[in-house]
């Protein structure tokens, strides 16, 4: 499943309702749409999901912190400076070669801001949020994430106490890269558990 694709795939009239009145205040001078460019742009980019790419980049390379984010996600990542409302008590689950995450908030939306940025559309809507529980190969499938009948798929289900975030697996062929070569390896999704992180040829 494309971005494209999952974005309006989801998309409701919420929101449609939104922008017409993000439209109509702009219109009257009462928003100025480059300030909510910056907003986004700070939970996009610098915010998250960047700050999620740091956090498995230096899992990757550092057995120690790893151990660590396993067993206490929420001091783990703090550590590193990536705290606050909506990342107050994380966990972190790890992808292998037999099992697979993949993370939903059934209830609403819950999602760790400060790890992973602002959630994406489809994450918000009723169909990923039904489907993924009761059929998480078919939408896996449907993002282009085709897992084998041999591996194990998990889904866990954030709420207002507690987020999830995914330790996706390392891609082959990085053995030299630096933590930030890593990191721009790093997606989003890999980190919700609908998609990987990129290859070397890919990023290249």
């Amino acid at each position: 499943m494309s971005d494209h694709h999952a974005e309006g795939r989801y998309t409701t009239d919420t929101a449609l309702r939104v922008k017409a009145i993000e439209s109509l205040l702009i219109e009257k001078n009462l928003l100025d749409p480059k300030a909510i460019e910056r907003i986004v742009d700070l939970y996009e980019n610098k915010i998250g999901p960047r700050n999620g790419a740091r956090v498995v980049a230096k899992a990757w390379t550092d057995p120690t912190y790893k151990k660590w984010l396993l067993e206490d996600g929420t001091k783990a990542i703090a550590s590193l400076g990536y705290s606050g409302v909506q990342g107050e008590d994380m966990v972190v689950v790890e992808n292998t070669a037999t099992v697979h995450n993949v993370l939903v908030c059934t209830l609403c939306s819950c999602y760790p801001w400060p790890t992973l940025g602002l959630p994406p559309n489809w994450y918000k809507e009723a169909p990923y949020r039904s489907r993924v529980v009761i059929d998480p190969r078919g939408v896996l499938k449907e993002f282009g994430v085709s897992i084998p009948s041999g591996v194990e798929v998990r889904v866990w289900d954030s709420n207002a106490d507690l987020r999830y975030m995914v330790l996706p697996m390392r891609p082959a062929g990085t053995e030299g890269m630096s933590e930030e070569q890593l990191a721009d390896l790093v997606t989003r999704d890999s980190m919700i558990g609908v998609g990987f992180p990129a290859t070397v040829a890919s990023a290249a």
